[in-house]
């Protein structure tokens, strides 16, 4: 007999979407409006940018889970040079828009449309990210029921946070009734693991398991998942 489930909850980055170019576009595009606005920035490189993020949690720990605030502030510290301090927090805003505007011009995995239209025929469909891409600025938002933002859960995956505010949207105190998806075999197969969440690990790159514990059944087109979740939960 199949496992019964009533709750699927997605993460977006690399689920979704390949998150990457998209990331990669925000930044280049935001970092060039800035400096077409104040000259030259040294922004250095990724081991610079992770040192800064640890820096500004020490100031405020909200950053380790408020992703916009954390965007925000590194640009902010970019621009401490900038005068009068006014004109500095206007550009912050304004570069912060730009980058949030382009963050969201994502481009869907093939399927990934499809088939949350077809499982939102049967199930409650959630969203748990890390990140502040909001679903409900796509179309593909109104299959959903709700999205749990490492800013609304106040914590980040694989912490039980985004778990345990998923299961309250239905009303159920039993991780039984719910099926977690995503890319991260920490964040997402992990996180849902340790509370005994079934979980489908996406794999469409076809990386090699590196956990201990047992790895979940997975998947690389999301035009196979419908019959996926048919065969193991209907």
């Amino acid at each position: 007999m199949n496992k019964k489930i009533e709750l699927i909850t997605f993460d977006l980055d690399d689920t979704l979407w390949d998150n990457m170019p998209t990331i990669r576009k925000a930044e280049i595009d935001t970092r060039k409006w800035i400096e077409d606005k104040v000259g030259r920035i040294e922004w250095g490189d990724f081991d610079d940018f992770l040192n800064l993020r640890e820096e500004l949690i020490k100031e405020d720990e909200s950053i380790a889970w408020d992703i916009s605030k954390l965007r925000k502030e590194i640009f902010r510290k970019k621009l401490i040079h900038i005068e009068p301090e006014s004109y500095r927090n206007e550009l912050v805003d304004k570069a912060f828009e730009i980058f949030i505007q382009k963050r969201h011009e994502v481009e869907f995995y093939d399927g990934v449309e499809e088939s949350i239209e077809q499982l939102s025929q049967k199930y409650t469909l959630g969203i748990l990210t890390n990140g502040n891409a909001d679903i409900f600025k796509f179309e593909i938002g109104k299959f959903f029921d709700f999205s749990i933002s490492s800013l609304e859960a106040k914590d980040s995956k694989p912490n039980r946070s985004h778990f345990d505010q998923a299961l309250n949207k239905i009303n159920s105190s039993n991780y039984s009734d719910m099926l977690h998806i995503g890319d991260h075999q920490i964040n997402d197969v992990f996180g849902a693991f340790n509370l005994g969440i079934e979980a489908l690990w996406f794999n469409n790159t076809n990386a090699v398991w590196s956990q201990s514990f047992k790895k979940p059944d997975e998947f690389d087109s999301w035009y196979k998942l419908p019959q996926i979740i048919k065969e193991k939960y209907e």
